[in-house]
């Protein structure tokens, strides 16, 4: 109990001085290195500030620059697709021309065709090849020609169409890619630090997704407005070719659909001549085969006219046959009646001008029915080229398509 109501040892003054000293000077020395802390607190929070506002003050500078940038190429895209739907659209008018042309073409083929098939049931002697039928098959070989043309000309416009669509479909979709961009980009500046709803992403920082480098961005639109060049300008060649197919193709048409009129019209022409040559031969034909038919009547008439004649002198012979002893005489009358039965006889049996004429009749009969066949046959063929063909063919119309 004493040992526990001990007084515990004293120190020394110069101790307790010592003590103060010591407590006074770590005071001092931790207040001056919290100043210190402090006062480099305030110069680095100061400097954070000042840097990022710097950087945000960089990325917003940049975020315009891309924002400018985005609209630059958006309005690029934006010019190549009118640029494009226009070229297609005015692509689709011509198009319709060459379809038109092509069911232009096929009236004046069937009519063609129709003529060298009609021509077909020319007869005898007219079933010629002749310049008509020469130029209607010409003019079947134009229009196959100018028909398997423009066929391929509409392939080849069909196929520019698609890929003009191509064009612009790549042009609408790189559009709204870029829309999207420059709407988030568009949020993105409007943002501050005061903006509300502003929150945390810790994720934000990954790099995900198919990221390309900005070279790459520029080619890929670059690419897309290259093509749409490239195709608008293949569409301005293509319907200058169109153009120009189509003025040559009717030009052709025309030509030769006037070359086989002009040979319809010089045939019809010289088949009514023909025709007309023909009419006037049978008429003298006839005249000749009236004249002839009336020499054999008189040929005949003659013949009959000398029976009598001869008839007496034949009997004026047989009864001085009958005179008596020397009275039968073989005097002057005798040989008179003689030479007249000889002569009148001889020239009954001279009937060779009548077998002749009648032989002439027959040839001029023939020669008629002829005629008339040959006639009937240039007929046939002015029904054919003048009614039937020519008329049909006044309903072919070339247009300017």
């Amino acid at each position: 109990m004493a040992r526990l109501l001990q007084d515990p040892p004293k120190l020394h003054p110069s101790e307790w001085y010592t003590a103060n000293n010591l407590q006074r000077a770590r005071t001092e020395s931790q207040k001056s290195r919290s100043e210190c802390m402090t006062a480099e607190s305030w110069r680095l929070v100061d400097e954070i500030e000042k840097t990022t506002q710097k950087t945000q003050n960089d990325v917003n500078k940049k975020l315009e620059q891309r924002r400018e940038e985005i609209k630059f190429w958006k309005q690029e895209l934006d010019n190549k697709l009118e640029q494009i739907v226009h070229e297609t659209e005015t692509l689709l008018t011509f198009k319709n021309r060459l379809e038109r042309a092509l069911e232009g073409c096929k009236e004046p083929l069937v009519i063609t065709q129709k003529c060298l098939l009609y021509r077909q049931k020319r007869v005898g002697i007219d079933l010629v090849h002749d310049e008509v039928e020469q130029e209607l098959v010409k003019e079947a070989e134009v229009l196959q020609g100018i028909i398997a043309l423009l066929g391929r000309t509409l392939e080849q416009t069909n196929e520019q169409i698609r890929r003009n669509r191509s064009a612009k479909y790549n042009l609408d979709m790189d559009l709204k890619d870029k829309f999207t961009a420059l709407t988030i980009d568009d949020y993105c500046a409007s943002l501050t630090n005061d903006t509300p709803y502003i929150i945390y992403a810790d994720n934000a920082m990954k790099l995900e997704g198919n990221f390309v480098s900005p070279e790459d961005w520029i080619d890929f639109s670059n690419i897309n407005v290259e093509k749409a060049d490239k195709q608008r300008n293949n569409s301005l060649a293509l319907k200058a070719l169109i153009d120009g197919i189509l003025s040559q193709t009717a030009n052709d048409m025309r030509k030769q659909c006037e070359m086989v009129n002009t040979a319809f019209r010089n045939r019809v022409k010289e088949v009514k001549d023909a025709k007309h040559k023909l009419e006037t031969l049978l008429a003298m034909v006839m005249d000749e085969t009236a004249s002839q038919e009336k020499n054999i009547a008189a040929l005949k008439k003659a013949i009959a006219d000398k029976e009598g004649p001869v008839k007496v002198a034949q009997t004026r012979l047989e009864a001085r046959n009958h005179r008596p002893n020397v009275e039968l005489c073989y005097d002057r009358v005798h040989s008179s009646l003689m030479s007249e039965v000889q002569e009148i006889t001889k020239n009954i049996q001279r009937q060779d001008a009548l077998a002749q004429a009648q032989t002439e009749l027959k040839g001029l009969s023939r020669r008629q029915l002829s005629l008339e066949e040959e006639i009937k046959v240039k007929e046939n063929t002015l029904y054919i080229d003048d009614v039937l063909c020519m008329q049909m063919r006044e309903s072919v119309c070339i247009n300017n398509y």
